[in-house]
């Protein structure tokens, strides 16, 4: 309780920012899929297998909440795509 009282302004950002999310609801999306390839396939045959899936999953939910055109970020210069990062 002492943490989140330390970090209130943190916690209750969405009431003064409307930019932020009052619910973790994105990041559990992004996480479903991961559990969802461990479900069906019984997991991964090695920790680089699930580190690769992870940076791929990780790179296509970025893109699509940058609103990128996925293609076009798959083969686009990672440089290039760095500077077009949009932060909250």
């Amino acid at each position: 309780m002492a943490c989140l009282h330390a970090r209130s302004g943190d916690t209750l950002r969405f009431l003064h920012d409307p930019s932020v999310p009052f619910t973790n609801n994105e990041a559990e999306r992004d996480v479903r899929m991961m559990k969802l390839r461990m479900k069906i396939s019984g997991g991964f045959r090695s920790p680089e297998g699930a580190a690769d899936f992870a940076t791929i999953r990780s790179f296509l939910s970025t893109a699509r909440k940058q609103g990128w055109n996925i293609v076009e970020a798959l083969t686009c210069d990672p440089a290039h795509l760095t500077k077009r990062l949009r932060t909250a």
